[in-house]
């Protein structure tokens, strides 16, 4: 294969691009859209594979040659594969605009029509009843108190149906209105707006941005600026961030000659809730690892797993009565050269036809409440909520 990439002197829309049978990750107009297939290869394979494919590129940026999308499943050990578009645009931060051609693909570059949606009349079902999700939490609570682990996360899924097919496009538009600066991405019917950044690597730059501690957003200032404040005194919520922030250094400290983090955590607000997070930020050592092996080392992270990992894994596995899936993952691009940005799934759902399942978790640490805990996933569904279901 030969991959062609040169400047793109028009303007063409991330989300028109990918429209809803394509792929997108994009976060405040930067980012990659994608269309056409021309190789699905296992993720332990990306690395080689795009290597061998022959670059032309006159751009030289960061996502700029061959690249390759994916959303990594949540267990480590589940099968996880990568796809390598036919057709990829790219912006940069500072205006860059650029085309990237496998194989001389076909490539319509014209704005789709305006997606007319199809749907509606909803129901929202829950899958797991919320009273066994309460009792979850409460046997995860038992378990940090009794010395198991520091913190579980556990989550909870709700089924929405629709009397006709979802239009991707549109949910990915208002997904765009509503969270900007998150982090939205579709990748093969998994779509979503993740605050939270995993792992990127720019050259031997590498970042993360962890966040763990949940408060809501009311839409009146003085109300979530008074939550933003409990959040930051509260210290369950500061016990569950340091688990996480911990965890996330120890893990790339090996792989960079420096790492430097903020001493405190800020309050990261996106539009329906607020988060503690913790900005991360390091020098690779050379070689510099590629993006996906640190994404290997990272995920699942404690802020959707827990602390220590594995006992974590084994009762979600037990308190959960549904698979995962991509929920709780990775989603994100690699490209040739090894660089790539990664979200961790969150806000989130899996699209097929008329039906979208959307899930929700939350850290349960020694001091949770069950209540507020089922309060907080309900907080966290109305992201997709709001934009899947129609009015």
């Amino acid at each position: 294969m030969r991959a062609l990439t040169r400047p793109l002197d028009r303007n063409v829309d991330l989300n028109g691009f990918c429209r809803g049978d394509g792929y997108l990750f994009v976060r405040d107009g930067v980012g990659l859209a994608a269309r056409g297939v021309a190789a699905r290869v296992p993720a332990g394979e990306a690395a080689a594979v795009l290597a061998s494919i022959e670059r032309d590129d006159t751009v030289g940026l960061p996502g700029c040659g061959p690249v390759a999308f994916g959303a990594l499943p949540f267990r480590p050990d589940a099968p996880a594969e990568v796809v390598v578009p036919r057709v990829v645009l790219g912006k940069g931060a500072g205006g860059e605009r650029w085309l990237t051609v496998l194989d001389d693909a076909p490539v319509d570059l014209d704005p789709p029509p305006a997606p007319r949606p199809r749907a509606s009349a909803f129901t929202v079902t829950p899958g797991m009843d919320p009273d066994r999700f309460q009792e979850a939490v409460r046997a995860g609570r038992d378990a940090v108190r009794a010395g198991e682990l520091t913190k579980v996360v556990l989550a909870r899924d709700v089924v929405v149906r629709a009397d006709g097919d979802l239009d991707v496009h549109a949910i990915l538009l208002r997904l765009r209105a509503a969270f900007g600066s998150s982090y939205r991405y579709c990748i093969d019917g998994f779509i979503g707006a993740s605050p939270e950044l995993l792992v990127a690597r720019t050259g031997e730059i590498v970042r993360s941005h962890p966040l763990a501690g949940t408060a809501p957003r009311t839409g009146d200032p003085a109300t979530d600026q008074r939550f933003a404040a409990e959040l930051i005194a509260s210290t369950k919520d500061q016990v569950e961030h340091r688990i996480v922030i911990e965890v996330v250094e120890d893990t790339l400290l090996p792989y960079c000659r420096y790492l430097d983090w903020e001493a405190e955590p800020t309050v990261v607000s996106v539009a329906n809730v607020q988060h503690l997070g913790t900005s991360v930020e390091g020098r690779l050592s050379s070689p510099a690892a590629n993006v996906l092996t640190l994404v290997g080392a990272l995920q699942p992270t404690p802020a959707l797993g827990g602390h220590p990992r594995d006992r974590a894994l084994e009762l979600i596995a037990a308190l959960e009565p549904f698979d995962r899936g991509r929920y709780g993952g990775a989603v994100g691009w690699v490209d040739a050269d090894g660089n790539g940005t990664w979200a961790v799934a969150i806000r989130c759902a899996e699209i097929s036809g008329d039906t979208a399942r959307l899930f929700a978790g939350v850290g349960v640490v020694a001091a949770s409440d069950p209540d507020a805990e089922l309060a907080e996933t309900q907080a966290k569904f109305q992201a997709m909520l709001g934009a899947i279901v129609r009015p």
